[in-house]
């Protein structure tokens, strides 16, 4: 009969920890290398949690959520993320040593929301609920669930007000969009133009520009921009880094102030510069919220083995100070009490 003592037990834990460890899984504390495959409660439950990036604002929320979460259900909450934005790669590698560690389920925010599905459904396969966070994959159906902002909705509110905004003025408009065939991107881009009342061929749309939701390459792209067309008056952003550096690039031509930049994603930072009257609204989401309500999902799914499914909207809210006709917004000071980072 094989015996595993305490001391060899916590040795192949610990290997165990540092082989997934190289990307940015935590939690390996005592009593994680426990197995939560099969049925189960407690701790003996494990959630596991990828984000794109653990340093971005709105991950590292979204992580303070999962946290908080796992300890209101009872269940450990094992997390990694990619070393950057789209490293598909690292998240394959995480998805393999999660599924490894014997997690109940994974939640995850796609880097690439086609090339990460082998990964996934290697791990459906396995019985393991997988759920999307923020960004869908394609197809959508790839997981069991997703708990996102309605992308689309978020463009098209921030578009609906630059259209109100514009008050019948002729727009000429950049877009400093995401990067080619992220869903996310796409999505809000395509909001935006609807809610604006227009299309992707239309001749207002005068430059666009991917900025990778980098602050400094959204510098660059606004710069490149007004070279192309100086007289632009209307800036649609991916989010909020993009728009801070879509404002420094008009700021040093002069033109600060009479260029309307609108954004999303309503963090601190983003919902100041609303404030401030750097950016003139913004759509905020609650990436809180969307790991909170994932992490339950999953521990629901161990206590009952009742699946989450479909879409589950978490919500979007137009924050401006300056509010115009016929859309709905709330101010600065709502958005600052509910802003992440």
């Amino acid at each position: 009969m094989l015996r595993t003592t305490r001391s060899t037990a916590f040795l192949l834990r610990s290997a165990a920890c540092l082989g997934i460890a190289a990307l940015s899984l935590t939690a390996c504390g005592p009593g994680s290398g426990s197995d939560s495959t099969g049925s189960g409660s407690g701790k003996d439950v494990k959630v596991g949690l990828i984000t794109k990036t653990d340093t971005n604002p709105f991950f590292v929320k979204m992580k303070e959520g999962a946290e908080k979460s796992a300890k209101e259900n009872g269940v450990k909450l094992v997390s990694a993320a990619g070393k950057f934005d789209g490293d598909n790669a690292g998240q394959v590698t995480a998805i393999e040593n999660m599924v490894a560690s014997g997690v109940k389920g994974i939640l995850i925010t796609p880097s690439d929301s086609k090339a990460i599905l082998p990964a996934i459904e290697k791990a459906r396969a396995k019985g393991i609920l997988v759920i999307a966070l923020d960004s869908p994959t394609e197809p959508e159906e790839a997981v069991d669930a997703l708990f996102a902002t309605n992308n689309f909705k978020a463009g098209e509110l921030i578009g609906e007000y630059a259209k109100a905004a514009m008050k019948g003025k002729k727009a000429t408009i950049a877009t400093l969009d995401l990067a080619p065939g992220v869903a996310v991107g796409v999505q809000r881009h395509d909001g935006f133009l609807k809610g604006f009342g227009i299309d992707e061929k239309d001749p207002a749309v005068v430059c666009s520009q991917d900025t990778a939701g980098d602050q400094s390459k959204g510098q660059t792209a606004m710069e490149n921009c007004l070279q192309k067309s100086p007289g632009i008056n209307v800036v649609y952003t991916i989010n909020e880094p993009a728009a801070l550096g879509a404002y420094t690039a008009l700021k040093a031509k002069g033109r600060e102030k009479d260029v309307l930049i609108v954004s999303v994603d309503g963090g601190c930072t983003g919902t100041q510069a609303v404030k401030d009257g750097k950016i003139a609204a913004t759509s905020q989401q609650y990436p809180l919220k969307m790991a909170a309500e994932g992490v339950k999902a999953v521990a629901t799914f161990a206590k009952d083995g009742k699946k989450a499914s479909g879409y589950t909207d978490t919500g979007v809210t137009l924050i401006s100070d300056k509010p115009q006709d016929g859309v709905t917004s709330k101010d600065t000071a709502y958005g600052l009490d509910n802003c992440w980072g």
